[in-house]
Formats: C-alpha cells, sequence, structure tokens
C-alpha cells in the first residue's frame, strides 16, 4: 500500500513539475515575450555600444590635444597667440531708391505645374 502511494505521489509531482516547466517555457515563446527579450537585448547592445563611442571620443580627443602640443612645442608655436585687432570693412549699400521688378515674367511660381 505504502508502495502505491509512494509511486502515485511521485508521478503526481512529477507530472506538476513538467507541466509547470511546459507552461514557462510557452509564455517565454510567446511573441510578445519573444518581442520584449529582443527589445531588451536591444537596448543593453546599444548602451554598450554608447559608451564604447564615448570612450573612443574621449580617448582620441585626448591623444589630439596631446599631439597638438607636442606639435607646438616642436614648431615652436606660441600656445595664446595675440590675436590681431579686428578690422572694419565699408558696407556696400545697396541703391533702394529704385528698386527694379520684372514684370510679366514667363515664369509660373506653380510648383504643382512640372508634377
Amino acid at each position: 500500500m505504502f508502495r502505491r502511494t509512494f509511486w502515485f505521489s511521485t508521478g503526481v509531482a512529477a507530472g506538476v513539475w513538467a507541466t509547470t516547466k511546459v507552461n514557462r517555457k510557452l509564455r517565454q515563446l510567446t511573441p510578445e515575450s519573444l518581442a520584449a527579450t529582443a527589445a531588451n537585448k536591444a537596448l543593453e547592445t546599444g548602451q554598450r555600444l554608447k559608451d564604447r563611442a564615448v570612450g573612443f571620443a574621449l580617448d582620441v580627443r585626448d591623444n589630439m590635444a596631446q599631439r597638438e602640443a607636442e606639435l607646438g612645442e616642436a614648431l615652436g608655436i606660441d600656445a595664446d597667440p595675440e590675436l590681431p585687432a579686428p578690422r572694419r570693412y565699408a558696407a556696400i549699400e545697396n541703391d533702394r531708391s529704385s528698386p527694379k521688378y520684372i514684370e510679366n515674367t514667363t515664369y509660373s511660381h506653380n510648383r504643382n505645374e512640372d508634377h
């Protein structure tokens, strides 16, 4: 009697465990779950790429500043050169006293004409 009860209980437990596993796997394979998983992985990948790109840009900026300092030192260029005084140019005056209008043109302003 105890043997039958033991094996019956074992079979029920195995059935519940297997049903739970199958239902969990089926929920993971629904289109909504797959879409959410893909979106999460895409976001993680995008974040990693952004972090790498920012790190690369910072490395480039640091190395660029270092190389500019080396070249300036080698060429004897002053780091803070004095800027020349601003120059003033006379403005070109437009003659607005007699505006010129083109009348009777053949140009059409209708943009739908070519279509």
